[in-house]
């Protein structure tokens, strides 16, 4: 294994870490934008008001996207075996 190698499984790694967080980061950005501006027009100033909804939103959001996830995983983890056997290792 030389740097090349290291570097191209850092690389699939990062882009499948990136590629997994984006959706819950994503739903709880927007999520948390929307309560701000509804908090903003009814001049409700509750800091503790934003976590529910957000916890609430990021589950619904990851048991709706577990299959995908899963998918995702195994395809990274069959990249991963494959590239060791290359690789000889």
């Amino acid at each position: 294994m030389d740097t090349n190698d290291a570097i191209l499984i850092g690389r699939e790694l990062l882009t499948a870490a990136l590629l997994l967080s984006a959706p819950v980061v994503i739903v709880s950005l927007i999520v948390g934008l929307f309560i701000s501006i509804a908090q903003t027009v009814t001049s409700i100033q509750e800091q503790t008001l934003t976590f529910a909804p957000r916890i609430v939103a990021v589950v619904g959001i990851v048991i709706l996207l577990t299959p995908w996830y899963l998918a995702t995983l195994r395809t990274f983890t069959m990249r991963i075996f494959e590239r060791m056997t290359d690789v000889g290792l």
